[in-house]
């Protein structure tokens, strides 16, 4: 079983950057209800949705004030617990972050390690990589960051 994640958070000044469960020394920061994760957001949607059991504001409402603020990792721990819970176990994750500043790749295995801990996978089955929008878009205009995220579920 595929399952495809993807999330998008505007960015603004005075804002924190947590991506993949890393604080990201930034300028910018996300817009969000919870704390803007929006890497653990896609990673959410992809497990989630290939067990066919709904999406991140199905599960964590961003009208509920007991996520306001919340980390996202707790999401991921959450979508993890309930795949297994109904006989399925991540085979592996590969996802894209997708935004113009900072670089990445000084962040890059500390993310990848924490990817993997909250699911319960070897770091050699997550994958992660990170690419501009070549300035075109609301990324390009720092407006925003998107990322995107497919997995493979395998009954257990």
């Amino acid at each position: 079983m595929v399952g495809f994640g993807y999330d998008v958070h505007r960015l603004a000044p005075g804002e924190s950057l947590i991506l993949g469960g890393i604080d990201i020394a930034s300028d910018v920061g996300t817009v969000a209800h919870s704390d803007g994760d929006v890497l653990l957001h896609a990673i959410v949607d992809a497990i989630l949705g290939a067990a066919a059991m709904g999406d991140i504001g199905e599960h964590f409402p961003d009208t509920d004030q007991r996520w306001k603020g919340a980390p996202s990792g707790q999401f991921v721990e959450h979508a993890v617990n309930i795949i297994t819970q109904a006989g399925y176990a991540l085979v592996n994750l590969d996802a894209t972050l997708v935004l113009e500043r900072p670089k990445i790749l000084p962040y890059k295995q500390a993310m990848r390690d924490r990817i993997a801990e909250l699911c319960g996978l070897p770091v050699e089955r997550v994958s992660l990589k990170a690419t501009t929008s070549e300035r075109v878009g609301f990324v390009g205009r720092l407006e925003g960051v998107q990322a995107y995220c497919i997995c493979e579920l395998q009954p257990r």
